[in-house]
C-alpha cells in the first residue's frame, strides 16, 4: 500500500494547501495516505463497455468511473497492463481523473479535433472513441521521446483517423487558423495531482514553477484560440490543484479573449464525482468560474483534475472557408497493383470496402504507405508521425501490411484468421515472437487474434504461421 510515510509532501504545497481549504485541507492531505485510484477505458471502437465489463469483471473487478461511461476501476492485483487485452488495444489504462475530460467534451462524429498536449495518448484515444472512425483528429505533442510513444498508443488501440505531430503550438496556429470544431487543451503542469505516484513531480515542485507554468499555459492558451472556429468549444485542464494554473488562469485568458466564455454545465448534467470551481480563487472573482469544474482526492476516486469547458463566441457559416493546399496524393500504377493484390487475397469484401473508401488518399512516406483521414489539408513543413492509417510497405515487388492495420481491422475482414482462447499458452507464444499452429487450411497472411481481438499478422503455410508481430513489442522471457 502506498502510505504517506513513505515520502513527504512539499512544506510549501501543505501550507498553500491549507490557506485554499481550511479545515477541509485534513481530509484532503489524509487521502495522501491510502491507495490510489487505478483505471482502465474501454476502447469502444472494439468492443461495448457493458460487453466487456459484463464478460470481465470479476477477473479485474470491475467498478464503473461516475464521470466515464467507458471508464472502470481495477483492482491492483488483477494488473490489466500485462493482459493480452492490453496488447490487443481493448483498453487504455488511464487515471480515473483524466477521463473526464473527453467525456466534458463530447466530440461528436464528423468533428475535425485537436489535442494539443496530448502524450501518453489517453484523451486521444478517448477522443477517437467518440469519433467512431470518422471526422479528423490532430494529435500532437511537442516533445519527440514523447510523441513516439503517442504514436505506438494510436496504433495500438487500432484508430486510422489521426494526425500525429511533434510540434510546438504555435507553429500549429500559423498552420491551422480556425480549422478546429472542438479541441483540448491539456496543459503541461505542475502535476500536483500526480504526487502521490510521481516522485518526479513532488521533487521538481516549487512555488516559482507553479508560475512558470502558469505563465506557459497562457501562451499555449493563445494559440489554442486561434485555432478555433467561432462557436467551437474547447476543454482546458489540468492535473494540479494551483490557482494559479486553474480557476485565475481562466480569468487572465477570458479577459484577454472576450470571446470566449465558460459554458454553463446545468445540475442535471454535471457529471457525478466533480465539485464546482471557485471564483474566489481567481484576481478577479469571475463568477463564471463557479461552472468550471474540480476532481478532488478526498471527494471523488482519482488524484484530482480541475476541467473548464469553453466556448469562442460566432457562428462558422461556410465549411471551411479559406483555401488549403490540398495533399499530394500517391497513385503509382505498379505500386497500386502490389496493395490491391493484398487486398484481394488477404481480405474479404467487407475488408475491402474499407480501405476502398480511402484508396484515393493515399501518400507515400519513403516505402511506407497511409491512408490520410477525410479532409486532410497538404501537411508541409509541419513535422508528422503518422499521418493517418499506416497501410503498409513496399518490399521488393511486393506489399506488406503493417502492425497498424491488423489492430485497425475486425476478425471477420480478414480471409485468413487463427483465432486463440485467452488460456491458449499460444497467445503467450506469439506475443514472444514465435512460430504458431492452426488448422492447416491457413495460408497467406493471417489474422492472430486472441477472441475477437486482433494480436497482430502472421504469415501461414498448411497451418504453420510465422510470427509478424513486432520486435519492439515483443514480450521478453
Amino acid at each position: 500500500m502506498e502510505q504517506q510515510e513513505t515520502w513527504k509532501l512539499p512544506e510549501a504545497f501543505v501550507t498553500r494547501m491549507r490557506i485554499m481549504l481550511g479545515e477541509e485541507c485534513d481530509a484532503f492531505l489524509a487521502s495522501y495516505e491510502k491507495e490510489r485510484a487505478l483505471g482502465l477505458r474501454v476502447n469502444t471502437m472494439k468492443v461495448p463497455a457493458a460487453e466487456f465489463a459484463g464478460k470481465n469483471q470479476a477477473e479485474f473487478s470491475l467498478r464503473p468511473v461516475s464521470w466515464c461511461p467507458e471508464g472502470f476501476y481495477y483492482a491492483r492485483e488483477s494488473r490489466p497492463g500485462r493482459h493480452p487485452y492490453h496488447e490487443a488495444g481493448v483498453y487504455y489504462i488511464q487515471e480515473p481523473s483524466a477521463m473526464a475530460v473527453v467525456s466534458l467534451l463530447d466530440p461528436k462524429p464528423e468533428d475535425k479535433v485537436l489535442d494539443l498536449c496530448a502524450a501518453p495518448g489517453g484523451k486521444t484515444t478517448h477522443i477517437a472513441s467518440h469519433l467512431k472512425g470518422k471526422g479528423f483528429l490532430v494529435s500532437n505533442e511537442i516533445h519527440p521521446a514523447r510523441a513516439k510513444i503517442l504514436s505506438q498508443n494510436v496504433e495500438r488501440m487500432g484508430i486510422g483517423n489521426v494526425i500525429v505531430t511533434n510540434e510546438d503550438s504555435g507553429t500549429l496556429a500559423n498552420f491551422f487558423p480556425e480549422f478546429f470544431d472542438c479541441m483540448v487543451v491539456d496543459a503541461p503542469c505542475s502535476g500536483e495531482g500526480m504526487f502521490r505516484k510521481d516522485e518526479q513531480a513532488r521533487n521538481e515542485w516549487s512555488e516559482a514553477n507553479v508560475k512558470l507554468c502558469a505563465e506557459r499555459q497562457q501562451e499555449i492558451l493563445d494559440n489554442a484560440a486561434e485555432m478555433l472556429k467561432p462557436g467551437g468549444r474547447m476543454v482546458y485542464s489540468t492535473c494540479t490543484f494551483a490557482p494559479e494554473e486553474d480557476e485565475d488562469g481562466i480569468a487572465v485568458f477570458l479577459e484577454r479573449h472576450p470571446e470566449f466564455s465558460v459554458v454553463c454545465v446545468g445540475a442535471d448534467e454535471m457529471p457525478v464525482g466533480l465539485s464546482c470551481g471557485h471564483p474566489e480563487w481567481s484576481h478577479n472573482k469571475n463568477q463564471e468560474l463557479q461552472d468550471t469544474f474540480r476532481i478532488w482526492p478526498h471527494k471523488s476516486e482519482g488524484e484530482g483534475h480541475y476541467l473548464a469547458l469553453l466556448r469562442k463566441a460566432g457562428t462558422w457559416a461556410v465549411e471551411d472557408g479559406r483555401k488549403r493546399k490540398q495533399p499530394k496524393y500517391w497513385n503509382e500504377k505498379a505500386g497500386r497493383s502490389y496493395v490491391e493484390e493484398f487486398l484481394k487475397k488477404s481480405l474479404t469484401a467487407t475488408g475491402h470496402d474499407v480501405l476502398e473508401t480511402g484508396m484515393d488518399r493515399l501518400i507515400l512516406f519513403g516505402d511506407q504507405l497511409y491512408q490520410l483521414p477525410e479532409g486532410t489539408p497538404a501537411l508541409d513543413r509541419l513535422r508528422v508521425l503518422r499521418p493517418g492509417l499506416h497501410l503498409g510497405a513496399f518490399k521488393t515487388k511486393r506489399f506488406e501490411p503493417s502492425h497498424a492495420l491488423s489492430h485497425y481491422l475486425k476478425p471477420e475482414q480478414a480471409v485468413s484468421v487463427l483465432r486463440l482462447e485467452r488460456d491458449d499458452t499460444q497467445v503467450l507464444a506469439y506475443l514472444k515472437g514465435n512460430t504458431v499452429n492452426g488448422p492447416a487450411d491457413l495460408s497467406g497472411w493471417t489474422l492472430v487474434c486472441m477472441e475477437d481481438y486482433p494480436l497482430g499478422w502472421g504469415k501461414a503455410v498448411s497451418g504453420t504461421v510465422k510470427n509478424h508481430y513486432p520486435k519492439g513489442l515483443r514480450i521478453q522471457g
